[in-house]
């Protein structure tokens, strides 16, 4: 089995340009997220906060908290089996502990945390999916609350603090991917 990375944090915190830069580097992505848009477009639903969010938590409501990574096991599987693999949105305790259970140490988790303010800055010019600070702030309570989104994030191999440039974010990411 080759690689596999999971890029973990809230929101705005980088997870994207992480995954985007190993994308860019040959591994394959499966991106957490994309679940929550393929089901929106099969009901036909507009991709709004409140729609990602209803989208979210009924998931897990009829398949666990764990619900993504059942989802997306078969796939990532796959594609680790043939090339290193990046998981772009990881999110909860209990797909982590599905995720170890199938795949054990061979999973790593890098977390990306920034300050708050700069976070909700980022979002609020995003290309993609900006949110206002409020937004931004209702959604990181949710996903804390609703979601057991902290415990991967605590709980993680690696930590980056992109709180600085760019390049000193993508350095520092080279430097955790040598060392595993």
């Amino acid at each position: 089995m080759k690689k596999i990375v999971a890029i973990v944090g809230m929101c705005g915190s980088g997870k994207s340009v992480a995954s985007d830069f190993l994308v860019e580097k040959g591994w394959k992505k499966v991106y957490f997220g994309g679940v929550t848009m393929e089901k929106l477009q099969e009901e036909n639903l507009e991709v709004t906060p409140e729609n990602e969010k209803m989208m979210r938590e009924r998931l897990r409501a009829e398949l666990g908290m764990g619900a993504y990574a059942k989802i997306l096991l078969p796939r990532i599987k796959e594609y680790a089996s043939e090339e290193n693999t990046v998981l772009d949105g990881l999110y909860s305790w209990d797909e982590l502990k599905i995720l170890r259970d199938e795949l054990g140490e061979d999973l790593k988790l890098i977390a990306i945390v920034v300050d708050r303010k700069l976070r909700y800055e980022r979002l609020a010019v995003r290309d993609i999916r900006s949110l206002s600070a409020v937004e931004a702030q209702n959604r990181d309570i949710s996903e804390i609350e609703n979601i057991a989104k902290a415990g991967p994030i605590a709980y993680a191999d690696y930590y980056i603090f992109n709180n600085g440039s760019r390049e000193e974010y993508l350095h520092r990411l080279e430097e955790i991917l040598e060392e595993i």
